[in-house]
């Protein structure tokens, strides 16, 4: 198996580093414990050992999973099958931005998360996945608007994610500057901000070239979920 970058693995690297606390799996397969984003990330992407996670899986739960392009091991379907960019801060200093009128998010919101996450879509976010990191959003008329927060931890890289904003106040830069203050605090850190997004998502990928990432590389991405039609009797 070759070597691959972490950021090439950079589920499997971060379930099974400084996210291994939100893992659950046995060895060389992991997800994300039930409720967080659901991901699963193996050893050998190009490999993944199926069978060994299965069991971690329930029927009804369907997964991302990141680098894989083989046949469909029995007893599990594609549900979507795509690309996705990894995309990485290009190093310039990032526009100062007031954190007025922001809160920081937590459990107590995961409702009003999960909810502004299922209309606009930003990837794979659970009821949870605001524990994974950092998470800041902005309400108005005491609802829930926009938010911008952090997924995987990968060694010094630290993924930027679940980054939404409710069709009744885009066009204001409210996710830009949402943006700015997670990766503000990502560099005064020590780390380095990276992020993914699907190839057909043509204006959100434009928006992060013109924000200051750049593309690293393009992954394999694909949607599966157990299918135990599939096993016959």
């Amino acid at each position: 198996m070759a070597t691959l970058h972490p950021l090439e693995n950079a589920f499997w690297y971060s379930l099974t580093g400084a996210q291994a606390h939100f893992a659950v799996g046995t060895g060389p397969a992991r997800r994300y414990t039930a409720g967080c984003s659901p991901i699963l990330g193996f050893a050998d992407p190009n490999d993944p050992d199926f069978a060994a996670i299965g069991p971690y899986c329930e029927p009804t739960e369907r997964f991302y999973c990141a680098g894989w392009t083989g046949p469909v091991p029995r007893g599990w379907a594609i549900a979507v099958e795509s690309s996705m960019y990894c995309m990485v801060w290009d190093g310039r200093a990032v526009p100062e931005e007031s954190d007025s009128g922001t809160v920081l998010l937590g459990p107590k919101d995961s409702a009003e998360a999960v909810s502004l996450a299922t209309l606009t879509r930003p990837g794979p976010f659970g009821p949870r996945t605001l524990e994974l990191g950092t998470y800041v959003g902005i309400r108005e008329g005491g609802r829930l608007v926009a938010m911008a927060g952090e997924r995987a931890h990968v060694g010094h890289f630290r993924e930027v994610s679940g980054v939404c904003t409710h069709p009744d106040v885009q066009g204001r830069g409210i996710a830009r500057r949402l943006m700015h203050l997670v990766i503000a605090r990502q560099l005064a850190s020590g780390q380095v901000p990276f992020l993914h997004v699907m190839r057909d998502n043509v204006s959100a990928h434009d928006f992060y070239l013109r924000m200051g990432f750049v593309d690293r590389h393009e992954i394999a991405v694909r949607v599966i979920h157990r299918d135990e039609g599939s096993l016959g009797h």
